[in-house]
């Protein structure tokens, strides 16, 4: 992992940017803290690392003492996208657009970018711990479908909250029965993206004995600040 560039926040946070190997990322970690619990924050499905709603969350989750790391995986933000996924993107918009079915566009475009996203993630989670400063637990925040992968393959998540869940691949679906790590699911009630029965039906699928919905009115990003302090007391439970 190397560093390429280092700035200290007015709210006590320090921000790192980093390469390993391909994967750019960026690193936030509280001044102060001697050993922090690691927070991945995940973006959806393409959105940059940059994408300023999430760095909102990544620096308020690390001034209340976490290390929060995010990357662009593969297929993701500036990172190189083939001509078959920039279609299927396309694709996926239009349909949405005009209300036409888009579960098979779907399949063919977010199923291969959660199977790509996830050995880069775990490389990463390998690099982040062996930091000095950084230690465990390990919480996930963020895209739902990736999520889900981590939570199964990765035994080092101790916690998870998900954003937005309606859409994820028949993949996805199926492991979320083996999900058994405390749960925050968040659903936006008005989801333009995000059918309510199907984010309600994932929900009931989670194998975990301890998830918890939390449902608000609105649209896709219209998820209220107040839901970010409710995190941060769901990961102080489970994760300091």
């Amino acid at each position: 992992m190397h560093f390429t560039s280092e700035r200290r926040l007015d709210d006590g946070v320090v921000e790192r940017e980093f390469t390993l190997g391909e994967i750019p990322g960026t690193l936030w970690t509280p001044e102060s803290a001697a050993s922090a619990p690691l927070i991945l924050m995940a973006h959806n499905n393409g959105l940059p690392k940059g994408e300023p709603r999430l760095v909102a969350r990544a620096r308020h989750t690390a001034a209340s003492g976490y290390a929060v790391a995010t990357i662009d995986a593969a297929g993701c933000g500036d990172r190189p996208r083939s001509a078959t996924d920039q279609q299927a993107r396309a694709d996926l918009h239009r349909a949405m657009q005009a209300g036409e079915p888009v579960d098979e566009i779907f399949e063919s475009f977010i199923g291969p970018l959660v199977e790509k996203a996830t050995p880069e993630w775990r490389t990463t989670l390998d690099a982040l711990l062996a930091l000095p400063g950084i230690g465990g637990p390990v919480g996930y925040s963020g895209w739902t479908a990736l999520g889900i992968r981590l939570a199964v393959t990765e035994p080092r998540i101790a916690a998870a909250g998900f954003f937005a869940g309606g859409y994820v691949p028949r993949a996805q679906r199926e492991e979320a029965r083996q999900v058994t790590v405390p749960l925050l699911f968040l659903v936006q009630w008005d989801d333009e993206g995000n059918p309510r029965q199907r984010a309600l039906d994932l929900f009931d699928a989670f194998g975990t004995k301890e998830k918890t919905l939390h449902a608000n009115m609105g649209g896709h990003v219209g998820t209220p600040w107040f839901e970010l302090e409710d995190g941060g007391r769901f990961y102080d439970r489970h994760l300091k």
